[in-house]
């Protein structure tokens, strides 16, 4: 039997650039692939540019801006790294408010690469055990996380990942653990 998100509404919260692509799009079309429907939720209306490392990549249309929308109306949550997209996130108190509603409805969240910076920002990590890339290492061990180096880890309704390179695995858990939450 496959894993299913029929009927399940995910966000993917980006910032208006700086997003890496491969990071939003890979999950994105796993929660397609798995009967999902995802929407790109960002902090301003239009497009998002997305980058591939330091390169622009595609732009992609934003569908709900975070300022008008909650946790209410979505089942899961994923956040996208790039080292610039949760750099700003975590500066708006839109995207950080959204991100904490979530946690405290106990919601799954699914994060990658440089995105933790946003939870640490909610105040969320505390507690917790996750990965990242590593240079947030010493950031989330100082919001009170416990950081280990493993390609995919799950920590209750939260999986991390560390790098594109993990994105197969992600994708794979960040789908189980949606599929499984009700």
């Amino acid at each position: 039997m496959s894993t299913t998100l029929t009927g399940k509404k995910i966000a993917f919260l980006v910032a208006p650039e700086g997003a890496e692509q491969v990071e939003l799009t890979e999950p994105w079309k796993a929660v397609e692939e798995a009967s999902g429907s995802p929407a790109l939720v960002s902090t301003s209306d239009g497009e998002v540019q997305a980058f591939n490392h330091l390169d622009k990549g595609d732009r992609f249309p934003v569908d709900q801006v975070v300022s008008k929308t909650t946790a209410d109306d979505f089942d899961a949550l994923v956040l996208p790294g790039g080292v610039a997209n949760p750099d700003f996130l975590r500066t708006d108190e839109d995207a950080v408010a959204f991100v904490r509603g979530f946690f405290d409805q106990k919601k799954p969240v699914a994060v990658i690469c440089h995105g933790p910076w946003t939870l640490i920002e909610a105040d969320v990590v505390r507690g917790r055990t996750l990965t990242s890339w590593p240079s947030l290492r010493t950031d989330l061990r100082n919001a009170g996380a416990t950081w280990v180096d493993h390609e995919v880890v799950t920590d209750g309704f939260l999986v991390s990942s560390r790098k594109p390179d993990d994105l197969p695995a992600f994708c794979g858990h960040l789908v189980e653990l949606f599929a499984a939450r009700q």
